[in-house]
């Protein structure tokens, strides 16, 4: 099959993991793909982007600057069309982001069918976290290009609600959750696997926002009498706060900063987990460092909602606390952490439901490549 992959990423972060990942698979598979994206993304490294869009998202107002996302339409329609011209494709697969239609158009043009993934209801995000300012226009464009696409695929049960209720029907909205690549996770013997007297680590992998409750987490160690130490993998708005609260504390020495760090190097630092933190998360996300977590056999403590109970079940693969108490997972960790037996059975169940389920990037392509072929002997799909 010959997949024209569609993308308007601005930098290399856990939205370029997935689309790379998958590309990647859909390569094992034996297909074919012609990747049409933003130039700049190709040169970023890991963590960067385009300095000129950030600047632009600065200096212009937020309604020039959303303008600005739907006149980048015009170009990118024009790059997608070439690339369809020249390489013949099956399908168009895109990556779903807000004032994005040149994959819609194209189908529309072409008649070629349109798979569209997405990740979370951007309208919706943006409008509550990220000061948008044309929401009508955002909530129809959305709407339409959902409803253009002959599958959508969600990340997560969660989100296939909202967007069914936005009028896409329900046969053609399908759950495909995150992945992983599963060789690259060797785990532990499932067993206690730290040194008598060792301190066990808890540890937490992605961007760092003050809505984590890490400082919480620091205040905890500096109180309890357990024992613990913290990794934390990755940056963001809220470190230089919790390393200022780790020296105030005293407990600095307990407390490991890696940094922004490459995506290959987070099977190594995860493996060096006893416990694995999944912090409160938004309602329709299905995160990627549950997957890492669960390839490397790891202890998780999560969020007792529905979007996570889709992936694990509490006492069973993770222990589950209610998301809005902070206290109730902090007795989670601490449960974790004086009984190693739980935390190797908890870690073996992770792992085996993992490949059960087949939670792989290399899967998920496989089922989205069956799913097309299947749609192509069938009826066309449309919403419009």
């Amino acid at each position: 099959m010959r997949i024209l992959y569609s993308h308007r990423i601005q930098s290399r972060d856990g939205q370029s993991v997935h689309v790379e990942e998958l590309i990647t698979g859909f390569l094992q598979e034996g297909h074919e793909v012609r990747v049409v994206g933003p130039g700049f993304y190709a040169q970023a490294g890991f963590g960067g982007g385009s300095r000129l869009v950030a600047a632009l998202r600065r200096l212009l107002p937020g309604v020039l600057a959303e303008l600005a996302e739907l006149a980048y339409n015009v170009p990118a329609y024009l790059r997608l069309r070439r690339a369809c011209r020249d390489f013949r494709p099956d399908a168009i697969y895109e990556r779903y982001n807000l004032y994005y239609l040149a994959g819609a158009l194209l189908s529309r043009r072409t008649g070629l069918p349109f798979y569209l993934e997405v990740n979370s209801p951007l309208a919706e995000e943006r409008a509550q976290y990220g000061g948008l300012r044309l929401v009508r226009l955002a909530h129809a464009l959305e709407r339409r290009v959902w409803r253009r696409a002959r599958r959508v695929l969600a990340v997560t049960g969660a989100l296939k609600a909202g967007i069914v209720a936005k009028g896409v029907t329900e046969e053609r909205c399908v759950v495909v959750p995150n992945g992983v690549v599963l060789n690259r996770f060797t785990p532990p013997p499932f067993a206690p696997d730290r040194p008598a007297g060792e301190p066990p680590v808890l540890g937490f992998v992605g961007f760092v926002r003050s809505w984590h409750w890490l400082d919480g987490v620091l205040r905890a160690m500096a109180a309890d009498r357990t024992a613990l130490g913290l990794t934390i993998v990755g940056k963001g708005p809220a470190q230089p706060e919790l390393e200022a609260l780790a020296a105030e504390l005293g407990i600095g020495d307990r407390i490991r900063f890696t940094g922004l760090v490459a995506h290959d190097r987070v099977p190594d630092l995860v493996a060096g987990f006893d416990i694995a933190l999944q912090p409160k998360v938004v309602a329709w996300a299905s995160p990627l460092k549950i997957f890492d977590y669960m390839a490397a056999g790891r202890a998780i403590v999560a969020p007792d909602q529905a979007n996570i109970r889709e992936i694990l079940q509490h006492d069973s693969t993770a222990l589950l606390f209610d998301p809005d108490s902070p206290e109730a997972m902090w007795r989670a960790v601490v449960r974790l952490a004086g009984d190693p037996a739980l935390r190797a059975r908890l870690g073996a169940a992770a792992r085996a439901e993992l490949e059960q389920k087949e939670y792989t990037w290399r899967g998920n392509a496989r089922r989205i490549a069956a799913m097309m072929a299947a749609d192509a002997v069938g009826t066309p799909a449309s919403g419009e």
